[in-house]
């Protein structure tokens, strides 16, 4: 076995003991409460927080933070040419709008994205992405999927499956 691969082994262990030591703790301190789901909860952040650290390494290949590689992707999913209002496009990408301004003017600054004036509204602007912003978007999205999937390679297609059926039970 390969040092790094030793390591990395070394570490999963580690934290996996980490967490059944927490756990061991708090049933010895309070053994009236059950702690065991925050064993879980710990599961899920550190996959969470490990699926996002992979994402936003890739996004930085492309000069993208994770803000700016969520819009990109928004854009490109509407279709060649469609425009989004500011808006319309924090609506489709779960996020408040608050930060929106910032990171189309980051965006039009590199040339990925424009603005234009909204035909039906003239105080409304539309947005779409740039030739260039494309045919970024088109190679990232590639490699966006390669991420995640290569995230999740120790589950089985039927564990995959069964994991997001799980998640979306929280989610609701």
């Amino acid at each position: 076995m390969c040092q790094e691969t030793t390591s990395r082994a070394t570490s999963n262990e580690q934290k996996k003991t980490t967490l059944n030591k927490i756990s061991g703790q708090w049933k010895r301190e309070r053994p009236d409460v059950d702690a065991s789901i925050m064993s879980l909860c710990g599961e899920i952040w550190k996959a969470g927080r490990s699926i996002k650290a992979a994402v936003a390494d890739n996004m930085k290949r492309f000069d993208l933070d994770l803000a700016a590689g969520d819009v990109m992707l928004t854009l490109r999913r509407q279709g060649y040419r469609q425009t989004l209002s500011p808006s319309e496009l924090s609506k489709e990408m779960m996020r408040s709008t608050s930060a929106m301004t910032n990171r189309l003017d980051r965006l039009e600054e590199k040339g990925l994205v424009e603005r234009t004036q909204d035909a039906n509204d003239r105080r409304g602007l539309k947005i779409s992405l740039t030739q260039k912003g494309f045919d970024l978007v088109d190679e990232l999205v590639s490699s966006h999927v390669a991420t995640e999937k290569d995230a999740l390679k120790k589950l089985s297609t039927l564990e995959r499956a069964q994991l997001q059926k799980l998640l979306q039970k929280l989610n609701t």
